[in-house]
């Protein structure tokens, strides 16, 4: 039986932990709708929060009946991997829970009904499926459109790629409705879709058209709120996800940035040279400049108007402390980290940001 509003369960199995379990993390920390399990055998009987840090009260179960037993009616895919196919072990689950009139909610490259097993299912049983990095069919080259003049644009972006992005971007959306500003968040990947309901995964567009996808999203989300949070993708210096990361933020055209870092994070994700991470000065720098090649001669320029640090990675807190006071002597910018300092943090930079653009 469908509910109004989904029952989700999470398929993470094997894979449920913090590096491997993005979306499922995300889900767990922001979604607006119930979660009502992860299936992993491998890690249960026992709850989320153990495994990840968020989604206390979420049972991990081993079995796609038993999420059912507790009142799913959607299975969202909570993990990425290699090239964006889907793991041939979750292939079984997907087709049983397609085949009992389940929905499927996938951000992976590989379309679910690609695979024939997958759709005969989906046919036998009625259950739907939701790609959530499929782009509207109908997107523009950006640069042809202006939003609304009085909304303001935040974008987050990164000194890499998964440094936290999109968990900064809401926590700075949660921190502007506490302060009673009309905000929206613009989602720009396939978690932040599966949390807000609606987006574009700038990741999937057509190099030539992300520019515009960005554009249009920002310009539609101005006509309903004054503060248009954007989730920023990739990084700059990450030598994969570049391309991606100028498109968004050429399309998105912010009046202001947040910078976001892992404090862990020596060397570029995933890359086999070994790129290090810049400082984080010299990506204020690089942010800014290329924000600034959109706009005409003696336009405002955008600036990076604060840094958020996960430092999720460290016990230590006087290591803690350290580091984000380190990173404000060398940026001389308002630092937190909104998840371990909770609102304090996440406030601090929404006052950041506002201070930066009404002065």
């Amino acid at each position: 039986m469908k509910h109004s509003s989904p029952r989700v369960a999470i398929l993470a199995e094997g894979l449920f932990a913090p590096e491997t379990a993005k979306t499922a993390i995300g889900a767990l920390r922001y979604a607006p709708y119930p979660i009502v399990a992860v299936i992993d055998s491998t890690r249960a009987p026992s709850d989320a929060a153990a495994h990840v840090g968020a989604g206390a009260g979420a049972p991990v179960v081993g079995t796609l009946g038993e999420s059912l037993a507790l009142g799913a009616d959607v299975l969202l895919i909570g993990t990425a991997s290699a090239g964006g196919r889907i793991p041939d072990a979750y292939r079984p689950v997907l087709a049983q829970a397609l085949a009992q009139g389940v929905d499927v909610w996938s951000g992976l490259h590989e379309r679910v009904l690609a695979d024939p097993e997958l759709a005969s299912a989906a046919a036998r049983g009625g259950g739907r499926v939701r790609e959530l990095r499929e782009p509207p069919p109908d997107l523009p080259v950006g640069g042809n459109r202006r939003r609304r003049e009085a909304a303001k644009v935040v974008l987050t972006v990164g000194t890499d790629a998964a440094v936290g992005k999109m968990t900064v971007a809401l926590e700075i959306v949660a921190a502007l409705k506490r302060a009673g500003q009309r905000v929206a968040f613009v989602a720009t990947g396939q978690t932040g879709i599966a949390i807000a309901g609606s987006g574009i995964a700038v990741d999937a567009v057509v190099a030539d058209f992300i520019a515009g996808a960005a554009e249009r999203m920002v310009c539609e989300a101005a006509e309903r709120a004054d503060w248009l949070i954007v989730e920023g993708q990739g990084s700059l210096m990450h030598p994969g996800f570049s391309g991606v990361t100028l498109g968004l933020l050429h399309g998105s055209a912010p009046d202001a940035m947040v910078l976001c870092h892992d404090m862990r994070r020596q060397q570029v994700k995933g890359n086999v040279f070994g790129l290090p991470i810049r400082r984080l000065s010299e990506c204020v720098r690089i942010y800014e400049d290329a924000a600034s090649w959109r706009n005409p001669p003696g336009s405002p320029r955008a600036r990076v108007v604060a840094v958020a640090i996960n430092t999720s990675s460290s016990t230590n807190g006087d290591l803690v402390r350290a580091t984000l006071d380190g990173a404000r002597v060398e940026t001389g910018l308002p630092v937190f980290d909104p998840v371990r300092q909770g609102e304090s943090g996440a406030d601090g930079i929404a006052d950041a940001v506002r201070g930066a653009l009404l002065g």
